[in-house]
């Protein structure tokens, strides 16, 4: 099976400092939409795995986080694309909890759902945590330098390995060719 992992705020979507809390306040990076569905349309599945704390810091509750999802599904598949599963972690920092990268347990659930070993699986973030829990998990990590990327690349750091790309759309293309 072909599968791509994806962080959301900061890869798919513009990133917020004050958490993205309303499907008003989401909107696609330019391309992320495009890209996503190429990935669809050359056989892979692509899977979200995102921390959203802002829901145990009560910045958003279950009902914003599923609308602002539907906008994007919605504006995804108006291209071609889908987003074949979402893993989401609801917890604060404090929590101390597995699922919250950059602890791997998304990424250990995603393999354990699909039954995929996730060795060589591009798992593309924004993040230094996003590369941490997909060289922890075994997936290749890939930075994008949307969002913080660009701040994260500077700041050094990440995993060996890490492959970076000016954004998503580029990413994909590395990833199907």
């Amino acid at each position: 099976m072909k599968l791509v992992i994806l962080d959301r705020d900061g890869v798919i979507n513009v990133d917020s400092d004050q958490f993205i809390k309303s499907p008003e306040e989401w909107t696609a990076i330019p391309g992320s939409l495009e890209a996503i569905a190429k990935l669809n349309h050359a056989g892979y599945r692509v899977v979200i795995a995102s921390n959203q704390s802002g829901i145990g810091r009560g910045l958003l509750d279950m009902a914003a986080l599923n609308a602002i999802n539907a906008k994007m599904y919605k504006a995804l598949a108006q291209l071609g694309g889908r987003i074949d599963a979402l893993f989401y972690c609801p917890h604060p920092a404090e929590a101390n909890c597995d699922c919250r990268k950059p602890k791997p347990g998304m990424f250990e659930d995603i393999a354990r759902r699909f039954n995929a070993d996730l060795g060589g699986v591009p798992g593309i973030g924004d993040s230094l945590r996003d590369m941490q829990a997909a060289a922890t998990a075994g997936a290749q990590p890939m930075l994008v330098l949307t969002g913080k990327g660009a701040k994260t690349q500077a700041g050094g750091g990440l995993p060996s390995g890490t492959r970076v790309y000016r954004d998503l759309a580029e990413a994909a293309r590395a990833i199907i060719a």
